[in-house]
């Protein structure tokens, strides 16, 4: 998990559940992204200026006025955002706190020890803080235009003599090959086709370009362009630092963009060292791209170390989109704005700092009764109806998924392999011999080895044998690693799988939440897209210091109960302390009356702290409420601040979960932390692990037993077939003639097995 900036730390803790669709097969393993994507068409470049004087008789005539008036009022330029930022920021606007007492009149009052009062006018505040309530909206409809189009994918790109290096590795092969390419050619359709020259390179092992030298633009040179990119196949690894080699050697540009799909074959470190070196007194702007890269970070650590810009684009996982440059220093005057808002509820209630505030009018109480969450950002679509996604399985939990597709379930394990070749060591009392005579071990054929249950056995070691099944235990841990990247999806990231089919959410939206109940609201509403649909019952409880519930009972999960439930869920504010055990007694009493008649009952709490109530009161509630029927409390914790040790937190929360055998989860703004349900699967996981370093344990100790190293060869270098062939059928022997054995005979024969 990447850490982001301290500018960025507000702003992702309410924008970056940004809702991505995902196909669930019907077994529940893997999750496989779903992009729609519009028809490619070709844009016409016109850099003759248009007169829009005369009046709109078109549908696309009135798209181009209003990007036209977008453009006049500086939201949609073409700027990077350093330079847009220092044009359209706080500070150029002359809204930061500075400025707003400067419209105010400082008053020392007759006394001995009087300190310094400002008087602001009310009118002059309110229109101050609609000035700043305007710019947040400004700063919003910018970023909004940054991820759109070519926008989203490779950034902004900066300069007017463009070198673009183009990522050609094999990686790029298949479907994701066709995305690639359909973004390149958005690219040079929206941004290139406005810069003066351009140079083109891709690489993978080695490098290609269509020209050797930077072209100026015009319409062949961009037709010329888009066929080259057409035709680009992929060239191998990733060689980025061969790539820069040539790049840094052609005259005439201000601008290197790089664009990577892959870890280059070169280190950060071995990359960041050589661009500084050949950059050192040269004014080259390095604009670096991941795109949808599996070594964002490396490629993160190396703009950092080389100082240039840097985007990031997924199409898995959009919420990385926030660690761009261009985005990152938008969303910093948005935490400027907020910032500002806040001082300005310092000043309502007199003071700032150490100098009194008197503000001379009373504020309307319309303005006073504003909510807290009218000035935090929304995701694109935040108000808007559900899209209601049906899923066509129902999930289980972890546990009861590898009750059929465990180890154990698929007779996996290493002791049900050896079982049908393991023999005991036999001890036995001769009286004959008045002795005790132990079974010995063929060295060359078999070796003892440690059961599960503590004892020694002696097992035949079969190679061929022991390669398939570690051919199968590595086919059985990529299922298990499928199903943990499902589980981390969507919705799924945030609550779990929703497994009974009568549940009830209960929803913590107490005063310490205030500041994320955007977040909050985001992640109900992903919930309710994506697995409440095939639910029998449901309801909705949230709770503070008071409970609020949505409904008296459950209801039918209908797409009306579903869309009535969001347009209530956005009404919610947060307020109080956090009153658990009595939003649980209200889930319990209220919707669970004839729980012991019903089946596949839960209860989901969805808080970021742990309950007011004592937790022994809670666990003794929770234990008499669910003995004797099935119904289980599920925790589910949010962890936004990066300050606080939540492990505290965490151990509480997952008592209250284990009491009723319910489950606990534990996420923050980037990644999962804790999930039972991964838990059991990376147990799972290792056991496989151990098991296939005790199958190479065998075969090595075979080898050092037989003596010859050439006879039996690493279970990795040899195929199955091979020992196939060098196994010989034993020789048959005469049968013996039918003689009674004595005593003695019979030990002796015991002795050697």
């Amino acid at each position: 998990m990447d850490p982001r900036t301290d500018n960025m730390a507000f702003i992702l803790e309410n924008e970056q559940f940004f809702k991505t669709s995902y196909q669930e097969p019907h077994d529940g393993l893997a999750s496989v992204p779903i992009r729609v994507r519009p028809s490619w068409q070709d844009v016409k470049v016109d850099k003759l200026k248009t007169d829009y004087s005369a009046p709109a008789t078109h549908v696309n005539k009135t798209q181009d006025l209003q990007r036209s008036s977008a453009t006049e009022n500086g939201l949609n330029d073409r700027q990077c955002s350093e330079e847009w930022v220092l044009h359209h920021g706080i500070d150029t606007w002359h809204l930061s706190i500075q400025d707003l007492l400067k419209l105010g009149n400082i008053v020392m009052k007759p006394s001995k020890n009087a300190s310094k009062q400002i008087e602001l006018p009310a009118e002059s505040v309110n229109e101050f803080e609609q000035k700043i309530q305007e710019a947040i909206d400004y700063f919003h409809q910018r970023i909004q235009w940054l991820m759109e189009g070519s926008r989203k994918m490779f950034g902004i790109i900066p300069g007017k003599n463009v070198g673009l290096l183009i990522d050609s590795s094999h990686l790029n092969c298949g479907p994701r090959r066709m995305d690639f390419l359909r973004g390149l050619l958005c690219l040079v359709d929206e941004q290139l086709c406005y810069k003066e020259k351009v140079f083109l390179m891709s690489f993978g092992t080695d490098v290609s370009f269509p020209w050797g030298y930077p072209k100026d633009i015009n319409m062949q040179v961009l037709h010329e362009a888009r066929q080259w990119i057409q035709e680009m196949q992929p060239r191998g690894g990733c060689n980025l630092l061969l790539a820069l080699r040539k790049a840094l050697q052609i005259q005439d540009l201000d601008s290197l963009v790089i664009i990577v799909s892959n870890s280059p074959d070169q280190t950060s470190d071995v990359l960041s060292d050589y661009l500084l070196q050949c950059t050192l007194g040269k004014n080259l702007k390095i604009h670096i791209v991941a795109f949808d890269s599996f070594g964002q970070t490396d490629l993160q650590l190396l703009a950092d170390a080389v100082g240039s810009r840097f985007h990031c684009f997924s199409s898995w996982k959009e919420d990385e989109i926030y660690a761009s440059t261009d985005i990152k220093l938008v969303f910093r005057e948005v935490q400027k704005a907020i910032d500002i808002l806040n001082k300005i509820k310092e000043l309502r209630q007199g003071k700032l700092d150490d100098t009194c505030i008197s503000i001379i009018q009373k504020i309307s109480s319309e303005v006073a009764k504003i909510p807290t969450s009218a000035f935090l950002p929304k995701p694109p679509n935040h108000t808007a109806p559900l899209d209601i996604d049906i899923p066509n399985f129902s999930p289980r939990t972890s546990t009861e998924w590898l009750k059929k597709n465990g180890l154990r379930a698929k007779k996996m394990t290493l002791y049900q392999i050896l079982a049908p070749n393991a023999y005991s060591t036999l001890e036995e009392f001769v009286p004959i011999l008045q002795k005790t005579v132990s079974s010995t071990l063929l060295e060359r054929a078999m070796m003892q080895f440690e059961w599960h249950d503590g004892t020694v056995k002696n097992i035949h070691v079969d190679p061929p044998v022991l390669y398939e099944y570690q051919k199968q235990l590595a086919k059985l841990a990529r299922t298990y690693q499928k199903r943990i990247d499902w589980l981390t999806k969507g919705s799924r990231r945030l609550w779990g799988t929703i497994c009974e089919k009568r549940v009830v959410l209960l929803v913590d939206l107490s005063l310490e939440n205030a500041m994320h109940i955007i977040h909050i609201q985001h992640s109900l509403r992903l919930l309710l897209e994506e697995q409440m649909a095939n639910k029998d019952l449901f309801n909705i409880i949230a709770f503070g210091s008071d409970i609020h519930f949505w409904k008296e009972g459950m209801v039918p999960t209908t797409s009306e109960n579903l869309q009535s439930a969001w347009k209530w869920v956005l009404t919610l504010e947060c307020e109080g302390s956090r009153n658990t055990l009595g939003a649980i007694k209200r889930a319990v009493e209220c919707n669970f009356i004839d729980k012991e008649n019903q089946e596949s009952q839960g209860m989901y709490l969805f808080t970021s702290g742990i309950p007011d109530q004592d937790a022994n009161a809670v666990h003794t509630y929770l234990s008499e409420a669910a003995s004797g029927c099935d119904l289980q409390l599920h925790a589910c914790l949010l962890t936004i601040s990066e300050d606080n040790d939540r492990s505290d937190t965490a151990c509480v929360l997952q008592d209250l979960a284990h009491v009723t055998n319910g489950r606990f989860h534990w996420f923050d703004d980037q990644d999962v932390i804790e999930s039972d349900d991964i838990t059991c699967l990376v147990s799972e996981m290792e056991k496989a692990v151990n098991y296939s370093k005790k199958c190479a344990y065998l075969v090595e100790s075979l080898k050092s037993r037989t003596g010859n190293k050439d006879e039996i060869q690493p279970l990795a270098d040899v195929p199955v077939v091979s020992y196939q062939k060098e196994k010989q059928k034993p020789k048959k022997l005469p049968l013996p003639k039918p003689t009674a054995l004595t005593l003695a005979r019979m030990v002796c024969n015991m002795s050697l097995i």
